[in-house]
């Protein structure tokens, strides 16, 4: 084609189908004004006046000296201010680094110089801890009534044109060593993700949610946010509070009701004692590689609603393969996965060669809810982002039936007599086992394999044998897949990260 035929888009078509969250909420709150917005803590705040508080910070934030770009730590609990924050951040520019709690000194405040904030915001149980941080050069602002205040002397602020690959938030990542990366997620990536949860979960558009698990993680930013897109209600819980949880779903219907690996059993038996009956879940759950069986199907006929058989990550949103659910009652023998919506998916060798069907590989994708790569990591960019495909670190195996089972992570393998063997095709064939409540499998040098498999297994039957435990995958597994010794764990001794990771390596010291 000659250079002059060649079709080149005028500014303002480009800049029109740039929207932002800050943009596409305003644009919701106008459509949906009177309707309930946040319930928190017996709180109710309509879409006009989260709007209106949102504008106000957003003005606050520029006041104070924040430009566009720059970032804005929160270290608080799950508060409506949360949200309000991320709406403000997302309407001026700002991108918001969601500092986690829950970690050591020394990796709080890793995190924090990590992204360099230009403010901190906070509540003031965390004054503190920055204090003891030594991070009182960096001027802070605190959740409560002087914050209101001072919003009230403030004239909302209208979303500002961004560029819709901008940042919005930092949400922390953890391996299984090594400090947090902090993942750029894009207003792009946030309104994609928001499209996906509609598609996977089925959704209705103004579904209801219940942001309980922490909003420095994705689970509740991604859907809280989703969920103020599409003109439903965000119920704010701080935390796991069974029978605040019980009162929001008796009264009131919700779409994806989060349940996360470690609780489920216990709320699912909360519900039943309660006598609880929903007004309406759509979806239940998420990991249910990481739930006993029983007690996704325990979770299912409690709240009668299938189990979310969900496979996504920090990096890429519900994708890519979170489009499965389990059916109320089902205890599951297998966990196959289906490809999510609105992404590429591919499965590689170690040079970036697609496996054939029935093979492992580790996941490769792209598509609009990814991330932006994670903050001041080039190297770790590089390599993850190489040849145009996000390489997730996962192996998975698609199936004839074109579904995927989950294999392992890439970065931990036993090597054994040159075969590979992933410790979570063990730990799923064990965990079928009704006397294994959790097992986790790891590598141990070997003098005449190199390395072989242990399984350390939590049980609630003293009586259990490791024998017995042997036994329970021997048809399962290939001989060499089979553990060479059992030890016997209390749940409470699981070494876990502070994002609730098993680290392998603590367990491998006491071997």
């Amino acid at each position: 084609m000659p250079e002059s035929n060649k079709y080149v888009p005028a500014p303002d078509v480009v800049n029109s189908g740039q929207s932002t969250i800050g943009g596409l909420f305003a644009s919701t709150a106008r459509a949906h004004a009177g309707a309930v917005a946040i319930v928190d803590a017996g709180r109710h705040f309509t879409y006009q006046e989260v709007d209106d508080l949102s504008g106000r910070l957003a003005s606050l934030l520029l006041a104070k000296g924040l430009n566009s770009g720059d970032r804005v730590g929160v270290l608080a609990r799950n508060c409506t201010e949360y949200l309000l924050l991320e709406l403000a951040a997302a309407k001026c520019g700002v991108i918001v680094a969601a500092l986690n709690w829950r970690l050591s000194d020394r990796e709080l405040s890793y995190c924090i110089e990590l992204v360099s904030p230009k403010m901190l915001v906070l509540q003031g149980e965390y004054r503190e801890v920055l204090h003891n941080l030594d991070f009182d050069y960096i001027p802070t602002l605190e959740f409560g009534t002087e914050l209101l205040q001072q919003l009230a002397g403030q004239t909302p602020l209208a979303p500002m044109t961004l560029d819709s690959e901008a940042g919005l938030v930092i949400l922390y990542t953890s391996g299984t060593t090594g400090m947090p990366k902090g993942a750029l997620v894009s207003h792009r990536a946030m309104i994609a993700r928001a499209a996906v949860f509609v598609s996977d979960l089925n959704l209705q558009t103004r579904s209801n949610f219940v942001a309980w698990a922490p909003l420095f993680h994705m689970a509740s930013t991604d859907h809280s946010l989703a969920t103020l897109l599409r003109g439903g209600t965000v119920f704010v819980v701080d935390g796991y509070q069974p029978q605040e949880l019980v009162d929001i779903i008796a009264s009131n219907r919700v779409g994806w009701f989060v349940l996360m690996p470690g609780m489920v059993g216990e709320f699912a038996a909360f519900c039943s004692e309660k006598g609880v009956t929903p007004k309406g879940i759509t979806v239940c759950g998420a990991m249910a590689d990481l739930v006993p069986r029983e007690e996704i199907a325990a979770a299912t006929k409690a709240l009668s609603t299938p189990y979310l058989n969900s496979f996504g990550a920090t990096e890429t949103g519900l994708p890519p393969a979170t489009a499965s659910t389990i059916a109320i009652g089902q205890v599951p023998d297998r966990l196959p996965k289906r490809q999510s919506a609105f992404t590429e998916l591919r499965l590689v060798d170690p040079q970036d060669r697609d496996v054939a069907v029935g093979q492992p590989g580790e996941v490769a994708l792209r598509g609009p809810t990814l991330f932006s790569g994670y903050w001041r990591a080039d190297a770790t960019n590089q390599h993850d982002f190489r040849n145009g495909w996000f390489h997730m670190g996962d192996v998975m195996r698609r199936n004839a039936d074109g579904t995927l089972d989950y294999v392992d992570r890439v970065k931990y393998m036993i090597k054994s007599g040159g075969e590979n063997i992933y410790p979570a095709e063990v730990e799923q064939v064990l965990a079928q086992n009704p006397l294994i409540s959790e097992v986790v499998v790891v590598r141990r040098p070997d003098q005449k394999w190199g390395e072989v498999p242990v399984a350390f297994v939590v049980s609630d039957d003293p009586a259990l044998t490791q024998q017995q435990v042997l036994e329970s995958c021997q048809e399962a597994l290939a001989r060499y897949k089979q553990p060479k010794n059992v030890i016997f764990i209390t749940a409470d001794e699981l070494p876990r990260s502070t994002t609730g990771k098993i680290q392998r390596h603590e367990l491998e010291k006491r071997l």
